[in-house]
């Protein structure tokens, strides 16, 4: 079969990888910059073809209970939103995460806070990766920097969730959703039958069999003492999933004396920059988390003896760049440089930043 590639927008992306890994529900509710999922899933009408669900709730809070109902029972469903709309979520989304329900959020982060502006932004960091709701709890989250990683991280993201029984998040932001890319799209995958998500979701909700004890998913524990063995049993998931999910990338470190840090759309200005930097003899690598929760600490640190410095470039005004503090531990002088409100920075801009912090 030939390959099937085509020009489309990172938002466009997301909703036709969606429908192509079999998706059984999405609910969501507009807002710009990602409004473009909805409409594409609306535009492409999957329950006729697929069985999709396809729903505008009346808000995200009404949504992201939805994604529940749905994830409940064994369901693979998803929701998107911007910032603003994602903190609305939050609470469901802490909710999930303590029933230890799989389900997929999407994020096309704009600028805040508040309502803020509806250009790139990368300022919900702090927001999603140290948990966001309340409660002890990490979010599974990827980062990606091109529209054909909107596509894949669709499938990845659903499998991790199902895998270790938690959400997970898509990060992006608006360069990415909006941004016309050729992409290769993986083949249609059916919907599982309920038979199926019976034997591999034996904690569904999905009507009590003679042979076993009613299903009951909550994340209410009344008995403080029941709730610490539940925090623990979250807890030790969560290292397992530190352990064994951790993604990144990296780009002419081996013999640099500068290392650039960045994630999603700044990561590919970054890439630029570096080879700016290179033609001007200033030796520059580039380290991209593509997992943000599990943080790629270990391999970054394994660079704090080797560098002069290391500079992390965001959009915003200073989050990842205390994550990457931590994980050199004072053994390298460590950088930030960012531009807020919705400014998203040039590969000249990155350079001249990295000349000024270090004098090189």
């Amino acid at each position: 079969m030939s390959e099937e590639i085509v020009l489309m927008k990172g938002n466009e992306a997301i909703a036709h990888a969606a429908i192509r890994y079999g998706t059984d529900g999405y609910f969501g509710y507009p807002i710009t910059p990602q409004s473009e999922i909805m409409e594409t899933l609306m535009a492409e009408a999957p329950w006729n073809t697929t069985g999709m669900v396809v729903l505008q709730a009346e808000s995200e809070i009404a949504s992201i209970n939805m994604v529940y109902g749905g994830a409940g029972c064994g369901k693979a469903v998803m929701t998107s939103s911007s910032s603003p709309g994602m903190s609305l979520m939050l609470e469901g989304v802490s909710y999930l995460a303590g029933a230890e329900l799989p389900c997929l959020l999407v994020n096309v982060m704009r600028g805040g806070p508040g309502l803020g502006t509806i250009q790139p932004s990368q300022a919900d960091y702090f927001q999603t990766v140290k948990g966001g709701g309340h409660g002890d709890y990490n979010l599974i989250t990827l980062a990606p920097a091109s529209v054909q990683e909107m596509v894949d991280f669709v499938a990845l993201g659903f499998d991790l969730a199902f895998k270790y029984q938690t959400p997970a998040m898509i990060l992006t932001d608006g360069v990415i959703g909006q941004m016309m890319e050729k992409v290769k799209l993986p083949e249609f995958k059916r919907r599982r039958t309920e038979k199926e998500i019976r034997e591999q979701c034996p904690w569904a909700t999905l009507g009590k069999p003679a042979d076993r004890k009613p299903n009951v998913i909550t994340s209410l524990e009344l008995d403080p003492y029941k709730m610490e063995i539940n925090n623990l049993r979250f807890q030790a998931k969560f290292k397992k999933i530190e352990k064994d999910v951790c993604l990144h990338q990296e780009v002419n470190c081996e013999d640099a004396d500068y290392i650039l840090v960045a994630f999603g759309s700044a990561a590919r200005i970054c890439q630029k920059a570096m080879k700016i930097a290179r033609a001007q003899g200033i030796k520059v690598g580039l380290i991209r988390p593509i997992t943000l929760w599990p943080f790629p600490s270990k391999e970054i640190d394994k660079y704090s003896t080797k560098v002069k410095g290391m500079l992390t470039v965001e959009m915003n005004a200073g989050q990842m760049v205390e994550d990457v503090r931590l994980a050199v531990n004072g053994k390298v002088k460590v950088e930030h440089y960012g531009r807020l409100g919705g400014i998203v920075p040039t590969p000249s801009e990155v350079v001249d930043a990295l000349q000024n912090k270090f004098d090189c």
